[in-house]
């Protein structure tokens, strides 16, 4: 069956037609109402943000890193100065294909594999658009060479910086310490912000404890840039505030005569001011050269020092703990007269050896056929170990815990350098909760002259001596004795810190104390007289010797038939003049054998050295 061909429904299709262009002239609305409305949106709303986007291609920020403080000594020496270097540094998000470029580097500058290892470092941690050290005291060769083809290496910039120099080198480590780069662990603790543009910050000693006034505060610097990023020209400046100089209350010449009188071996030596606490030399040797770790101390000269036998990195005078000895006895017979146990002209026989009751063990005295009948000034003159076996059984561990920490023993000194150890004055809690053991009686009997578990620091020594010179009035040692701002002029003094005093009430307990100490020097019997020959003032001291390891009963050992490294410590505390004291020492040389021979002397060097050679005046009294 056929049809006929289909007529069109023309009103149909021109229905159609016009909804399709109507839907599309909607559609075509719709978007122009959309790219308007995005017009209107950054022309209008949005203007700000991107002007300063627009402005940021020509114009950035730079921080500005503040001028480090000096540190001058007491004497007006320069101990940290500011030395100008020359330094290759790199922006990463300039540089490209930074490890490309290195390689191509390396054809004109020397780069070793650790200054890139530490680079690689850093890079890891800072931002891309941070400027990165890449090698530190360039030459004038090298400066020459990389200006010359500068044009391979985009990112790449030479630029002068201020590096920390110190003048002494490794006379001062132990107290000017050093600064180095920051790393990952500062970094999380420091503001960014305030340490925008800076690389280093202190590490140790006064570098370190003193560093929000040394390292001053940032500025920033506007500046305008080409395509290439280089400066063309600054267009605001904020200046940054330089930090401020420290004046330390150490003495070169005395600190140089302290290295000089040991002579080489190892040991410490500290010099208090009693009246104020100041400390006038601060001496562990042997030392090392601070200058070497600014930058970036070498991996194989690092090793070197640790490694060492000497241990050269260790500050002995700081945190060395050393058994104090007989340099005890003279705070043990301030407690006697104090607790009323003993009196001045009271005397203990002494026939070289002390007993517990019902117990066979001696404990001996240094002098094997005793010192017979001795009063509280001969047992310090003689350092008679007897005297004060039986003065430690009738004190107690108790009292003498409490005594000895009156004076600093286990606790820190306080002083205004970072690391200080509070060494250790045991007691029976601290037995019980350290060792899990009881404590037992004749504990208390080699704690009485300082042996055992009695640990101190030489600083500690210093500090004990100064209490006794003072009558026990405390100080709290310090090495800083004023701040000054470069800029200004204006001078902020550190004021001496005053503790509570010792609780030794009695003048007549210092009286008999300073008398012992002074025959101990300048008596007929003293075990440190020859060393006030030819003095022309009046101290007084107290010898000490560390023993490091127990020795049977019976049994007598030589020197000579000890390794050196076993042999024992020798330890000295002193002040001078007698009468209204201005200066107090400790002093320690390991395995020196004996306080009378190997430290004292050196207490003798320093006195001259402090009045008759420096600026201070003549000693008398």
């Amino acid at each position: 069956m056929s049809f006929g061909p289909r007529m069109k429904e023309r009103s149909r299709e021109v229905q159609i037609f016009h909804r399709r262009i109507i839907v599309a002239v909607l559609g075509m609305l719709v978007l122009l109402g959309v790219l308007v409305a995005r017009l209107v949106y950054l022309q209008l709303m949005s203007h700000d943000h991107y002007t300063t986007l627009s402005l940021e291609n020509r114009l950035r920020v730079l921080p500005i890193a503040p001028t480090r403080g000096l540190i001058y000594s007491r004497d007006g020496v320069l101990l940290a100065d500011n030395r100008t270097s020359f330094m290759l540094e790199v922006v990463p998000e300039k540089a490209g294909d930074i490890e490309q470029a290195v390689g191509r580097l390396r054809q004109f500058i020397e780069l070793d594999d650790e200054q890139l290892e530490r680079f690689r470092t850093e890079l890891r941690q800072r931002r891309r658009f941070d400027t990165i050290p890449l090698k530190n005291n360039l030459t004038e060769q090298e400066v020459a060479v990389f200006s010359v083809n500068r044009q391979q290496f985009p990112g790449f910039n030479i630029a002068g910086r201020l590096t920390r120099y110190y003048p002494l080198g490794s006379q001062m480590a132990a107290v000017v310490g050093y600064v180095g780069r920051i790393n990952e662990a500062e970094l999380k603790r420091i503001d960014p912000a305030d340490y925008s543009g800076t690389t280093h910050i202190g590490k140790e000693g006064i570098e370190r404890s003193y560093e929000d006034v040394l390292h001053g505060t940032a500025g920033y610097q506007q500046v305008e840039v080409n395509a290439e990023g280089r400066v063309l020209r600054v267009v605001e400046r904020s200046a940054p505030v330089p930090g401020r100089d420290l004046h330390l209350s150490i003495d070169t010449r005395l600190q140089a005569a302290a290295i000089d009188s040991l002579q080489g071996r190892k040991g410490a030596i500290v010099a208090i001011e009693p009246e104020t606490g100041a400390v006038l030399a601060f001496v562990s040797n042997p030392s090392f050269d601070p200058n070497e770790f600014v930058n970036g101390i070498s991996t194989r000269l690092y090793q070197s020092l640790r490694e060492s036998p000497d241990r050269p990195l260790f500050n002995r005078a700081l945190q060395g703990l050393y058994p104090p000895g007989s340099t005890v006895k003279p705070m043990m017979a301030a407690g006697a007269i104090e607790t009323g146990l003993r009196q001045a002209g009271d005397r203990t026989y002494c026939p070289g050896w002390f007993r517990l009751p019902n117990v066979s063990h001696k404990y001996r005295c240094w002098q094997k056929v005793g010192h017979g009948g001795v009063d509280l000034v001969r047992s310090l003159a003689e350092s008679c170990d007897v005297y004060y076996y039986a003065l430690a059984k009738d004190l107690g561990i108790d009292r003498m815990h409490t005594l000895l920490t009156d004076f600093g023993f286990g606790v820190p000194t306080g002083v205004d350098l970072p690391g200080e150890l509070s060494g250790l004055m045991p007691s029976r809690d601290w037995k019980k909760r350290a060792r899990k053991q009881p404590w037992y009686p004749g504990e208390t009997l080699v704690n009485g002259i300082g042996q055992g578990f009695m640990l101190a620091t030489p600083l500690q020594l210093a500090y004990t001596a100064s209490v006794v010179a003072n009558r026990g009035r405390k100080m709290s040692p310090r090495v800083v004795a004023r701040i000054e701002d470069p800029a200004t002029g204006e001078v902020e003094q550190i004021q001496a810190v005053v503790s509570p005093s010792v609780a030794i009430a009695k003048p007549e307990a210092w009286t008999a104390v300073v008398n012992g100490m002074h025959e101990v020097v300048q008596g007929q019997r003293g075990t440190a007289r020859a060393t006030s020959v030819g003095a022309s003032y009046q101290f007084a001291g107290k010898t000490g010797t560390a023993q490091l390891f127990g020795i049977k009963q019976n049994v007598t050992l030589k020197n000579e038939d000890i390794v050196k490294h076993l042999r024992d410590h020798a330890l000295f505390i002193a002040f001078a003049p007698l009468e209204q004291p201005r200066i107090a020492l400790g002093i320690i040389v390991e395995n020196g054998e004996s306080g009378s021979k190997a430290a004292a002397p050196i207490a003798r060097a320093l006195f001259d050295a402090y009045f008759l050679t420096t600026a201070y005046g003549n000693a008398s009294g």
